[in-house]
């Protein structure tokens, strides 16, 4: 698990090297605020290839936060981080891991019938209860999630995960209301604090696609108040003192930047983005598609290019994600030497102050 020692310690190695507040506290110590996404590519030995290569170059070069999932690439992108890590010149408390569960996951390619695999490899075994299934690929039951979270850590080649994400939780409303949904978080949250308490995890969160941007009226919303809230009480009824609930993680950017200027939760009587009930909070961020999936590499409007720090369009994307309130560190999906080169030289730029990221909203 990442550790205080292990994670200042590397900032110590690579801090002078990047602009302010490159590093930025989480958990126990800090983390870069790029991180390595693993989510794209498809599922073969020359894309994993080009990801352990690119993996071991931003362990080297001052990126100590990947994120990975289980269902990521049929496991071969846990699989991938777990080779990078035993290869690179880093220690494993210098990194944090970040992983998530929910999704069935296929094994190293995608199946011919879908459906047959996991009624076979899930349903028929008992892992998997067909009344807690969504979609025929999503589950967070305790059980289903305590399973995966053992794969995933065989997977990593790791003891523990620094943070391990409940995944796309909305993905459960397409068949029950909001009410079960928090219900079932919360028993999966229980589970967490179990295994939070076995070292197994250093903490958990929840990471989403629509839920926490979106208006309450908006059939995926779900209240980020009442999921903190979820955690709180799981975190009693397994004896903690206090909730593991780290972290968020949500798309961030300068086209999709609805987590900052969406007033979509309660607080205090008062309506609220998620960044700002985050920031209120203490819940760490994490900006998932930051680069909206490649799609900002060519460009980004042009106030937010004038204000924001960097060599090329991907840098100014990124240094705009990483300077939203709240937000610990903005992820990009990289499967390549070169382009982790461009991405952590992003960091050797200062991020946008409080009152110059507001001005580009005015």
């Amino acid at each position: 698990m990442a550790t205080a020692s292990g994670t200042w310690g590397y900032r110590d190695r690579f801090g002078d090297s990047f602009g302010r507040t490159y590093f930025r506290r989480f958990g126990p110590g800090v983390v870069s605020s790029i991180g390595v996404g693993t989510y794209l590519g498809d599922p073969t030995d020359a894309v994993d290839d080009r990801y352990r290569e690119a993996l071991v170059e931003a362990f080297e070069s001052g990126i100590n936060l990947v994120d990975t999932a289980i269902n990521y690439r049929c496991q071969r992108s846990e699989r991938v981080v777990g080779r990078a890590l035993g290869e690179a010149a880093v220690e494993r408390d210098e990194v944090v891991v970040a992983t998530k569960g929910g999704f069935l996951p296929f094994d190293g390619e995608r199946p011919s019938d879908p459906s047959a695999y996991v009624r076979e490899q899930f349903v028929e075994p008992g892992l998997v209860d067909v009344d807690d299934l969504a979609r025929g690929s999503h589950c967070i039951s305790p059980d289903f999630l305590d399973t995966m979270l053992d794969r995933s850590l065989e997977n990593l080649g790791v003891d523990s995960v620094d943070c391990y994400y409940v995944h796309n939780p909305e993905t459960q409303l397409t068949v029950r209301d909001a009410d079960a949904v928090y219900d079932q978080l919360e028993a999966a949250f229980e589970g967490l604090e179990e295994r939070r308490k076995a070292g197994d995890i250093g903490g958990y969160g929840v990471a989403t696609w629509e839920a926490f941007r979106v208006p309450p009226e908006h059939p995926n919303h779900l209240s980020l108040p009442e999921v903190a809230a979820r955690a709180d009480c799981a975190a009693d009824a397994a004896g903690n003192e206090e909730s593991g609930l780290l972290a968020v993680q949500l798309p961030f950017n300068v086209e999709m930047a609805d987590a900052f200027t969406a007033a979509v939760h309660k607080r205090e009587g008062e309506r609220v983005s998620a960044l700002e009930f985050a920031h209120d909070v203490g819940l760490s961020v994490f900006a998932s598609a930051s680069l909206k999936q490649g799609n900002l590499v060519t460009g980004i409007p042009e106030a937010v290019a004038a204000e924001v720090e960097g060599d090329s369009t991907t840098q100014r994307a990124l240094n705009f994600a990483r300077s939203a309130p709240a937000v610990t560190a903005a992820l990009v999906g990289t499967r390549s030497r070169k382009h982790v080169a461009e991405n952590v030289a992003a960091g050797t730029f200062d991020p946008l102050g409080a009152k110059a990221f507001d001005a580009v909203f005015e």
